[in-house]
């Protein structure tokens, strides 16, 4: 065969290869913009992808309706997640290698409470161009069209279908029906559509809002009769939370090599992308954003991105964060507590999270390090033999050699080989409630030019095993080049203790030992309207260096910690070479449980120690 001959013989070759390839949804029944069920069409398509070198699954634009009729259920214990017998699964790809699924726009639209993309057990897999959405949205809005001492008058979404029964309000949708909760109101300020400031955990509507009585003033137009303690501004926009968190967005368990791009998730029945016991994730050009055609203040209905017990490599860039429910960026491992010494090689252990449980916490062969739970100290490390799980709360850890000699009924465990290195870049993290990253993970952490406007903290390093049980001290972090506005820190909820709050539960911190190191903060540049820029506890190896700080005027300060650095039970601190503009307050450290031979504080910065 002569070479023009072979070349077009190759050629011709790999475009019969690439259409074989090449799966259509049309050719299984799916049809855009007609609302038909595409459950069915997505399970056949799917199934023609098996076996294929690389399979590309195509939708033509257009609008896809997922019903639950036909839909695939499975048992899955999901972190930070409703504990339910079944979750439904319309897009279940499973036990599938070499995937891209193309979207090329389409919106992707759910009916009823439902996870819209499982990928469980999978091997490069590749998602992109779509939006999800759902027609009767999981989370509710309405105006603030009349405040008075004895009521407020809210006019409710008209995608939001609701009724009134003893005086609560009940929002309905397809197959289910959710009361307002008691807990889940947030106001939204109807020009900037920011979180209201000073409003976040206590509520825009204050302690004890959940005794109101309701009445139906006109279709749509729903009084709420109480001396509510905090009264919302007129005309602004309060989200009315409802409903459990049961199904993820997308939920990415057992799987490696995961690539989502260009997708909007502009609704959820819970977190919006969980990720757990996955490897090498990488997520660019993500929104977690209201749907800008539907007039929405919301977006997702908790978290944006949660990682859990995830390895390898894990990246988001290029993503927008707005008006979530729940932190955007979440990454963490989970500690789990002895609840009896069975033998020198076997422990009987508990998860402690009721949203928690259920994990194959360990495999045989895994590290895993023992951690008293007073100070934080891990006091050894054992290797895991067997693991065997007796319900989902309780299982039995077998270890290849005896355990460490002091431990005791009460320690925890965490799993070493399950920790990630994270790189967060070039992201906008807008007013969502709560913070806006939380990170534990012992792994190489990199924060680079991302925008903060978190009504919270913007960055929060915590670690646990007291609380939220969320494991991960962190050893190497990095957070430069951001740029953290003043919507950062107007409202407080748990952990917010300063722009960037490294705050481990630790009850008793050890001087000498502590729980973090190394983390540097490093040309940032802050626009703080109040006095906490950064608090940190418990680090040994602490840099905040080469930052701008300059003064906002646009929010009243009001937080508790009059300091604009506050440092606890830390070693090796430095604070060099920062730039402060404009009447920044306070322009102080506060040491607490530190020499003061552990702080190396640069000259010419206008900087004290209080």
């Amino acid at each position: 065969m002569n070479k023009p001959v072979a070349f077009l013989f190759c050629l011709f070759s790999f475009i019969i290869v690439a259409a074989q390839d090449t799966i259509r949804i049309t050719d299984f029944g799916g049809a855009p913009n007609s609302r038909i069920n595409a459950v069915q069409a997505v399970k056949k398509a799917l199934e023609a992808c098996k076996g294929k070198a690389q399979a590309m699954l195509v939708f033509p634009k257009g609008r896809y309706d997922f019903w639950p009729q036909y839909v695939e259920e499975r048992l899955y214990y999901e972190s930070n997640t409703d504990v339910i017998p079944l979750r439904r699964c319309p897009v279940l790809l499973e036990h599938l290698k070499n995937i891209t699924v193309d979207g090329n726009g389409s919106d992707f639209i759910f009916h009823d409470r439902m996870q819209p993309i499982t990928i469980d057990n999978c091997e490069n897999i590749y998602i992109k161009n779509l939006n999800i959405d759902w027609d009767i949205p999981l989370t509710a809005q309405g105006q603030v069209m009349a405040v008075t001492p004895e009521y407020i008058d809210v006019a409710i979404n008209a995608e939001s279908p609701y009724v009134i029964e003893q005086g609560k309000i009940f929002f309905t949708g397809e197959g289910w029906k959710s009361e307002l909760s008691r807990w889940g109101v947030m106001e939204f300020d109807k020009d900037t559509k920011l979180i209201a400031p000073q409003t976040g955990d206590e509520s825009c509507l204050g302690r004890g809002y959940g005794e109101y009585i309701a009445s139906e003033i006109s279709k749509g137009l729903v009084r709420m009769s109480h001396r509510f303690k905090r009264l919302p501004a007129l005309g602004n926009y309060l989200v009315l939370r409802h409903s459990a968190r049961d199904h993820a967005g997308v939920f990415i368990t057992t799987s490696r090599n995961v690539t989502i791009e260009n997708i909007n998730m502009f609704q959820n029945a819970g977190l919006g992308i969980l990720s757990q016991y996955s490897e090498n994730l990488t997520f660019k050009k993500v929104n977690c954003i209201p749907n800008p055609a539907k007039s929405r203040i919301f977006s997702g209905h908790d978290d944006g991105f949660h990682y859990s017990n995830c390895k390898g490599q894990i990246t988001a860039d290029s993503c927008r964060f707005a008006a979530l429910m729940d932190d955007p960026i979440n990454v963490h491992g989970t500690s789990v507590q002895i609840i009896k010494k069975i033998s020198s090689k076997k422990l009987l252990c508990k998860f402690m999270h009721e949203q928690s449980i259920g994990f194959t916490w360990a495999r045989k062969g895994e590290q895993v390090s023992f951690i008293e739970n007073k100070a934080m100290n891990s006091f050894g490390v054992a290797v895991v033999q067997s693991f065997v799980t007796r319900d989902p709360e309780i299982f039995e850890l077998v270890f290849k050699d005896d355990i460490p000699a002091a431990t005791i009924v009460g320690d925890a465990l965490e799993n070493l080989d399950w920790v990630p290195d994270v790189l967060i870049k070039n992201s906008f993290f807008g007013s969502n409630r709560a913070r806006g990253i939380l990170v534990t993970t012992p792994g190489k952490v990199i924060i680079e030019n991302n925008i903060f406007e978190s009504s919270g903290s913007a960055i929060l390093i915590s670690g646990d095993a007291n609380d939220w049980f969320e494991s991960g001290a962190v050893k190497d972090v990095t957070i430069r080049n951001n740029t953290f506005n003043d919507p950062c820190l107007t409202s407080m909820y748990q952990f917010c203790e300063g722009i960037i709050s490294i705050d481990p539960i630790i009850p008793m911190p050890d001087n000498n030992k502590p729980f973090h190191r190394n983390i540097n903060i490093e040309n940032n540049t802050f626009h703080p309207f109040d006095y906490p820029v950064l608090y940190a506890k418990s680090i040994a190896g602490l840099r905040f260096n080469n930052n701008t700080i300059i003064r906002s005027n646009r929010f009243k300060a009001f937080h508790a910690r009059k300091y604009m650095i506050t440092i606890e039970a830390c070693k090796a601190v430095e604070i060099k070479q920062n730039k402060l503009q404009g009447d920044v307050l306070g322009k102080n450290v506060r040491l607490i449980s530190t020499p003061a031979k552990e702080l190396t504080l640069g000259k010419n910065q206008g900087i004290t120690v209080e």
